[in-house]
């Protein structure tokens, strides 16, 4: 699994494109193909890019859901919506298509943040706002997630 690092502040041109940062295609070299699977964020309003091995990994575990249960079914189509497979082209640019672009009210500046096995896109004042809005609780946010210990810990 791909570890990735950085937040990188972009332009999107008139089409949609941008440009995957050297440093972040260096990260990304065990995805040579330059294939990828954008869609919508399920908590924010952003998009999510993944490299296409790991898009599997989370499309086989999505896979795994008993379609004849209404909430699964419903849960594979919205989790699904506005995906799309895509590559990277000659120039080294992605294409963001028009509904992604929208959904993440995305005009010409974005932001790559790292998000460890995949990447997501902002419109880079969405992701200040985020961010600003976030440091405040995340200290309190960080101590409920990773502080507790874990039930599994051995003890003394």
């Amino acid at each position: 699994m791909t570890n990735l690092i950085g937040v990188f502040d972009l332009k999107v041109d008139s089409k949609g494109r941008f440009i995957l940062p050297a440093s972040l295609r260096k990260q990304l070299s065990d995805n040579p193909e330059g294939e990828f699977v954008m869609k919508r964020s399920i908590f924010n309003q952003c998009i999510e890019l993944f490299p296409f091995s790991t898009w599997q990994k989370e499309a086989e575990q999505v896979g795994k859901l008993n379609r004849f249960v209404k909430k699964n079914n419903d849960f594979i189509r919205m989790f699904m919506s506005g995906s799309r497979q895509l590559n990277i082209d000659e120039a080294g640019r992605l294409l963001i298509p028009r509904d992604l672009m929208l959904f993440s009210n995305i005009e010409k500046d974005i932001v790559l943040a790292s998000a460890i096995d995949r990447i997501e896109i902002w419109s880079k004042d969405a992701y200040e706002a985020f961010v600003a809005t976030g440091s405040d609780t995340f200290p309190s946010l960080a101590e409920d997630v990773m502080g507790l210990p874990s039930i599994n810990a051995e003890k003394p």
